[in-house]
């Protein structure tokens, strides 16, 4: 270990690497991490935080028009977006000394600068002072992800995530093209910031891959709530003007916005790593090809999180990086699983969901059964507000095991994440059934669906 500057060198100070080098360097390991940008990566700065504050303030407008049917008379609000950005900057800054604290206190050296591979163990460092070159017997490449926008013509007038929390001036008409979880939240999230909400997006249906009752009924909902949802949809070029961006679209139609947001998907960020000089592969998309443990196929080259395109969550990328320090420095019985993460899409309504969907249940099981309900909440009995709830349980006929669990609606994250624990212990719908509800929530009706789904 002596031989070497370090014994470990993390190139990314986001979610993954500062849980990383923390590990690491509690287990008396010798700890490097490289950061070009503010700490915590793409969830703190970019990501969940921001996303989920600007979420809360979206869900006020609405609030206020259900307090009435309750009694209260809120007068009319006004929305301040300048107040808005400012106290988001000021938490997120908070967020960025909290990393630098718990680095520092785990006993990690933290670089500002960019790094490179130079080879299986090398590093150069370029920081504003100059180049270094630093040896290691570990590298982690934990370098997260970036936006991707197609080429097209008026590219250079569109903004991506990364852009949109700091946008100014406020855009009161907003076209949003993408139909996975991102384009779905910001256009949730400025339609309740009473934006006029665009979203085009070229398949058939939203959020691809989630189960396709919840894809509908999101779908349906956020029509309801006022974004103009088209599928089937893109853009072809757009041209900048006196009153805006025009948009033309692949149909012939034309739009006039303030703003175009590109939520076309994540890809890698691995440019100017040199991966490919120190021998590491890549897959699609460049992302990083990592075994069972997170190690590439040069022994002492690691990567956890977005960079290797496996599952890309916050959550994820911090069991990754702890299976991994485990096994580099510890005993290796920690393992790293990826049947039942439940994860959360802040639309709104929201989404929660672990397991399989429908479709892909019957693809794996023999015989599955289906429970599903759908409802007015009972706050919505006097707000007036239209909004329905979703919930659906997948079945696996032969064992009775719950594999599926989805919801549509208030707080559905937050709902979904104690299920999530019954679904890894190995529940059955016999166990949900025998569970008493707590009454009167909408949880309750995970646990008081009776009556299959019948089949054709």
């Amino acid at each position: 270990m002596a031989d070497f500057d370090c014994d470990l060198l993390v190139i990314g100070a986001g979610s993954g690497g500062v849980r990383a080098a923390r590990m690491a360097a509690q287990r008396g390991a010798r700890v490097v991490v490289v950061e070009a940008a503010q700490l915590g990566g793409t969830c703190v700065n970019v990501g969940c935080i921001p996303k989920k504050l600007y979420s809360y303030a979206a869900h006020y407008a609405e609030d206020f028009r259900d307090a009435a049917g309750f009694g209260w008379n809120a007068g009319q609000p006004q929305f301040d977006w300048a107040k808005l950005r400012a106290n988001r900057a000021r938490e997120i800054a908070r967020l960025n000394g909290v990393y630098a604290q718990l680095l520092a206190g785990a006993g990690a050296k933290l670089v500002n600068g960019w790094a490179r591979l130079t080879g299986a163990h090398g590093v150069q460092v370029t920081t504003a002072q100059g180049d270094e070159h630093v040896t290691a017997r570990h590298i982690l490449v934990a370098t997260g992800g970036r936006p991707s926008v197609p080429e097209f013509p008026g590219r250079e007038h569109v903004v991506t995530s990364d852009g949109m929390f700091d946008i100014d001036p406020f855009p009161k008409r907003l076209m949003v093209v993408g139909g996975g979880y991102i384009a779905c939240e910001f256009a949730s999230i400025f339609n309740g910031l009473a934006a006029r909400v665009t979203q085009l997006y070229r398949g058939e249906q939203v959020l691809r891959g989630f189960d396709d009752d919840v894809r509908a009924h999101v779908a349906q909902e956020m029509r309801k709530h006022g974004v103009e949802l088209h599928t089937g949809a893109d853009v072809a070029r757009i041209d900048k003007g006196a009153a805006g961006l025009a948009v033309s679209l692949v149909d012939g139609r034309r739009v006039e916005v303030d703003a175009v947001l590109y939520a076309t998907g994540r890809v890698p960020n691995v440019a100017g790593l040199g991966l490919g000089g120190a021998g590491v592969s890549q897959g699609v998309n460049d992302a990083i090809v990592v075994d069972r443990h997170g190690t590439t196929n040069v022994p002492s080259i690691h990567a956890v999180g977005d960079v290797t395109a496996r599952l890309q969550l916050t959550p994820v990328a911090l069991a990754e990086a702890m299976a991994l320090v485990d096994h580099l420095f510890g005993d290796g019985q920690r393992r790293m699983s990826y049947e039942y993460v439940p994860t959360a899409v802040f639309t709104t309504p929201s989404i929660g969901t672990v397991g399989y969907s429908e479709a892909r249940a019957r693809q794996l099981f023999d015989k599955v059964r289906i429970y599903r309900s759908e409802f007015k909440a009972l706050k919505h009995t006097l707000s007036g507000n239209s909004e329905r709830t979703l919930m659906k349980l997948v079945v696996e006929d032969e064992t009775d095991r719950v594999v599926g669990l989805h919801m549509v609606g208030a707080d559905a994250g937050e709902i979904v994440q104690g299920f999530a624990v019954a679904m890894k212990a190995g529940a059955t719908k016999a166990v949900f059934d025998a569970t008493i509800g707590i009454h009167p929530t909408a949880a309750e009706e995970f646990v008081t669906m009776r009556e299959p789904v019948p089949q054709p």
